[in-house]
């Protein structure tokens, strides 16, 4: 029954996500957090992790997800279910959409959707800074962590590795003051 319910939520989590993996965390929290099978700080540390391994950020962060509840046969089970809308729907609209892609309807409908996307992601962003801004280490890593991205544009892979690096050393540096 679990794997069922592992799948089943990760295939509604694929079916009404939109805008990629960051696009998904209300999703997840609310469907993982909300049953016990993960914590708010794990999630963010798939999230993190999903973001630096190779592949899509949804099917990593649902494969760790399923792995630490289930081992292999869970992580299957939500890697599949995240990815099948994505399968099914993608096929349906590759029939259909080169015929109506021009329809202004269409495309105010996806304006629509991409305005949504800020705005579920700004509250989750708001409980994720209160959760981690604990010192003034971490309020540094975030403001060296906007300046890399925001002014010179670099890799989402090296300013995660590189607060990382930062949160260890910030951390033995506390630890030697204490």
């Amino acid at each position: 029954m679990i794997y069922f319910q592992l799948f089943w939520s990760f295939f509604k989590i694929g079916l009404f996500t939109f805008g990629g993996g960051y696009a998904m965390l209300p999703m997840l929290q609310k469907e993982l957090v909300c049953r016990g099978w993960t914590t708010d700080d794990e999630l963010m540390d798939y999230y993190a992790i999903g973001q630096v391994t190779p592949g899509i950020i949804a099917i990593n962060v649902s494969t760790f997800v399923g792995y630490k509840i289930k081992g292999i046969v869970g992580a299957l089970c939500t890697m599949v279910g995240i990815v099948m809308p994505s399968i099914i729907i993608i096929s349906l609209l590759a029939t259909g959409l080169t015929y109506v892609w021009d329809n202004s309807v269409v495309q105010h409908a996806f304006k629509g959707i991409r305005l949504v996307i800020p705005a579920l992601l700004l509250p989750i962003i708001i409980k994720m800074l209160k959760k981690s801004l604990v010192d003034l280490g971490a309020v540094c890593i975030l403001i060296l962590a906007f300046i890399a991205n925001f002014c010179f544009g670099l890799s989402p892979i090296l300013i995660v590795l590189g607060a990382g690096c930062l949160g260890v050393l910030f951390s033995r540096f506390k630890r030697k003051k204490v």
